[in-house]
C-alpha cells in the first residue's frame, strides 16, 4: 500500500462484470477531478491468443485439462506484483494492451489477440486503477492485494456469472455453447484455487443475486436484468462506513448482517457512487498531504 501513489483494483471473473464497474469508476474520476492510470489485467496473461491455443492443446496432450487463463501457468503473476510495488514506491511503471478484437486492435495495426509493446504509464498520476481477473491473489510465490489500497470484488452468484460469459462470448466472439461450456469447465479448478480466494482479501464486495430461475444457465435465453436481481454488498471493515446514510439513499435496501447492505439491483451504479466517492476522496487527500499539497 502507498499513500502517495495509491493502487485500486476490481478484481472479478470472466463474465462478471468488472468492465462496467470500470465504467462507474470513469465517472468518478471524471467528475472529482482525478488523474488515473488505467492497468487491464488481461495485459498480464502471459501469451497471446495464439499461443494460448498451442499451449492448451499441448497440455491436453499431456493429460493436463485444466490449463487456463485463471491460473499462475498463463499469468505473469512476479511481473503484475512488481508493477504495483513500483508504482506503490515511485508512482511509475510499465503496462501493455491486451488486444481483444479487431476494433481494439486496428489503431495499432495489430492482429486481434495480440499484445501492444510495453510502454511507461503516464506520468503525474493521482493514482493507479487496476481492472482483472487477478488483484487479489496470493500465492507461495506472490502478494499481488497487500499493494492495493482500495480493493473491490465483483461477484455475481455462480450461475448468472455463467450466463453472462455465454452471453458475451456467443454474442461478440461468435463461440458456440458447447465451446463457451468447455471453458467454463476447463477453468473450474483455477477458479476454486485462484478466482474465489481473493475475495477473502477483497475490502467491498458487491454480488448480484438473481430474483428468477436462473437453474439451468446453459439454456438461459436472456440475462437477468439489474431489475429482476438484488446486490449485496459486503463491506470487510465496516468502520466509518455511514450506513444510516447509504440505506436513506438506496431505496428499498436493508441490512442483513452488522457489515453488509442489500439493495435493488438496479441501483448498483448509484450505490457504487454513493460507497466509492468518499473512499477516493480519502485517497486523494492522503496523497495530497503526503506530498505536502
Amino acid at each position: 500500500m502507498s499513500v502517495k501513489h495509491p493502487i485500486v483494483a476490481i478484481t472479478g471473473s470472466s463474465g462478471a462484470g468488472t468492465t462496467s464497474v470500470m465504467r462507474t469508476f470513469e465517472q468518478i474520476f471524471r467528475r472529482e477531478g482525478v488523474t488515473a492510470g488505467f492497468l487491464e489485467g488481461d495485459s498480464f496473461h502471459r501469451y497471446n491468443r495464439a499461443e494460448m491455443k498451442q499451449r492448451m492443446a499441448d497440455a491436453l496432450e499431456r493429460g493436463k485439462d485444466n490449463f487456463s487463463h485463471f491460473g499462475p501457468e498463463a499469468n505473469l503473476f512476479e511481473e503484475l506484483a512488481d508493477l504495483f510495488a513500483t508504482y506503490g514506491a515511485t508512482g511509475s511503471g510499465r503496462r501493455r494492451k491486451y488486444l481483444h478484437d479487431a476494433e481494439e486492435a486496428r489503431p495499432f495495426a495489430q492482429e486481434p489477440g495480440t499484445f501492444t509493446p510495453w510502454e511507461d504509464l503516464p506520468k503525474d498520476t493521482d493514482l493507479l486503477f487496476y481492472e482483472g481477473l487477478h488483484g487479489a491473489v496470493i500465492t507461495d510465490k506472490v502478494n499481488i492485494a497487500q499493494h492495493v489500497d482500495l480493493l473491490i470484488g465483483v461477484v455475481p452468484v455462480i450461475n448468472l456469472e455463467w450466463i453472462q460469459k455465454l452471453h458475451r462470448d456467443k454474442a461478440t466472439r461468435g463461440y458456440s455453447t458447447e465451446a463457451v461450456t468447455d471453458t467454463i469447465l476447463r477453468r473450474m479448478h483455477d477458479y476454486v484455487h485462484y478466482i474465489c480466494p481473493q475475495f477473502t482479501y477483497t475490502h467491498v464486495n458487491f454480488q448480484r443475486v438473481p430474483v428468477v430461475d436462473t437453474s439451468n444457465p446453459f439454456v438461459a435465453r436472456f440475462i437477468p436484468t439489474p431489475d429482476e436481481s438484488m446486490l449485496v454488498i459486503r463491506f470487510a471493515n465496516p468502520r466509518g462506513i455511514d450506513f444510516s446514510y447509504l440505506l436513506s439513499m438506496l431505496n428499498g435496501s436493508f441490512m442483513s448482517r452488522a457489515n453488509t447492505i442489500v439493495c435493488p439491483g438496479g441501483k448498483m451504479d448509484l450505490a457504487m457512487q454513493l460507497v466509492f466517492t468518499p473512499m477516493i476522496w480519502r485517497l486523494i487527500e492522503r496523497r495530497k498531504q503526503a506530498l505536502g499539497g
